[in-house]
């Protein structure tokens, strides 16, 4: 296909300023109108276009109630009818599985299938070029930014890992809110063969000195945490990593932490659980499993009792709900908590929607904000986990490649 190689021929050289002016190019190569870009904000709420060069004018889209956040939360093309221009083709920019906004492309009426799909496979290499262009370049981030970043938000979101990964067998999501002025909660995840890692921390320090020295804890307990997992050790020298290095650094500070690790091929978890709320085990739409916690002191008091590990044996299919205490500390106008029930009920009714998992994190943390009014008194992150099936031996490979999973669970419309 031209258009596609004449992307990648422009990649080598190209700002994210030019990649409108590619997309056009790319339209004109594949007989299309218009193919415009947007990326999401932070929060997710708005598809924002990226406009540079001859580009056509456009006005940014909110994510719930539109075609085009249709398109971008359920991971799917979606189009539409009797435009005076053509038909509309949105289609979800997606890098991995790190969903990073929608497409939009004008299709004329007699367009094919085949046309189509070409739209499809250039909108995979934009999303790619989008995330490796933005490494030398603020101008996506500028666009994303919808208010003034502080220091230390600026600080910890440098460190966090993209919000969402899918090896086919298990997906990871998460998300933290405030977006603009964040206090000490973080999370980290890594996949290393057969083993999925994960981590959520969360530093105590919220509101001091605008946040800085929960973030300096945090940041000092991603860069253990990491510093640790790439050495390969176990889940309990890990946390002995992390707590020596943090009181060494601040003695009186308290980091509430989950460290976890998953089995991608037999579905048995081990985890520990310093000083922080539970994970929860969601199964068949029901929750099954609230994990013993604490099983270890708050990182920087491990040297007063010895962590321990628990394991719990997840089944194909089961979804594991990690999150910080803002989540269920959040209080409505009437000073109600959010509360753990209600984080379950949520979950599990996101769960029967079948969507996403991005998306499931993504309305869970709106409808924690939107239960306190935007207002949010403590950070609020959650991770989630969806085992999906067992990964196969290193023997399956060829298997494996030849039966490719989708990042995501159909929904029940296009199963």
């Amino acid at each position: 296909m031209e258009a596609l190689r004449q992307l990648l021929r422009q990649s080598h050289h190209a700002r994210p300023d030019d990649l409108p002016q590619m997309a056009a190019r790319a339209a004109g190569l594949l007989g299309v109108g218009d193919m415009i870009l947007y990326l999401t904000d932070h929060q997710q709420r708005l598809l924002l276009p990226l406009l540079a060069g001859d580009a056509p004018a456009r006005e940014p889209f909110p994510v719930d109630g539109t075609l085009a956040g249709r398109a971008f939360s359920t991971v799917e093309a979606c189009s539409s009818d009797g435009e005076p221009d053509g038909r509309r083709l949105w289609l979800p920019l997606v890098d991995g599985a790190e969903r990073l906004g929608v497409l939009e492309v004008v299709l004329p009426d007699e367009a094919v299938d085949a046309v189509v799909a070409d739209c499809e496979t250039v909108a995979s290499l934009l999303a790619e070029l989008v995330t490796t262009r933005s490494q030398y370049s603020d101008t996506v981030e500028r666009l994303r930014r919808r208010e003034a970043m502080h220091l230390a938000a600026e600080m910890l979101r440098a460190q966090l890992p993209p919000l969402t990964f899918s090896t086919g067998h298990l997906t990871i999501s998460g998300l933290l809110e405030p977006c603009y002025d964040v206090g000490g909660d973080a999370f980290d995840y890594a996949v290393n063969g057969d083993v999925a890692h994960l981590a959520l921390f969360d530093a105590v320090g919220h509101g001091s000195a605008g946040g800085m020295r929960a973030v300096i804890l945090a940041s000092m307990a991603l860069a253990g945490y990491r510093n640790a997992r790439r050495a390969g050790l176990d889940l309990i020298a890990t946390y002995d990593h992390i707590d020596r290095a943090v009181r060494e650094h601040d003695r009186r500070g308290l980091i509430t932490a989950v460290l976890a690790e998953l089995d991608q091929r037999t579905g048995v978890l081990r985890m520990i659980s310093a000083g922080h709320p539970s994970g929860i085990v969601i199964r068949h739409g029901k929750p099954v499993r609230v994990l013993p916690t604490p099983t270890a002191l708050p990182v920087s008091l491990g040297d007063s009792r010895r962590p321990v590990v628990v394991e719990e044996s997840l089944e194909p299919g089961d979804l594991l709900l990690l999150y910080t205490d803002g989540v269920i500390e959040a209080r409505s106008a009437h000073g109600d908590q959010f509360g753990i029930d209600r984080l379950i009920d949520f979950t599990v009714k996101a769960v029967a929607d079948r969507l996403p998992l991005p998306e499931t994190t993504r309305r869970l943390v709106h409808a924690i904000l939107d239960y306190q009014h935007d207002q949010l008194q403590d950070d609020a992150t959650v991770l989630l986990a969806h085992w999906n099936s067992p990964a196969p031996s290193r023997s399956d490979t060829e298997l494996m490649e030849s039966d490719a999973r989708a990042p995501f669970e159909p929904r029940p419309d296009s199963a």
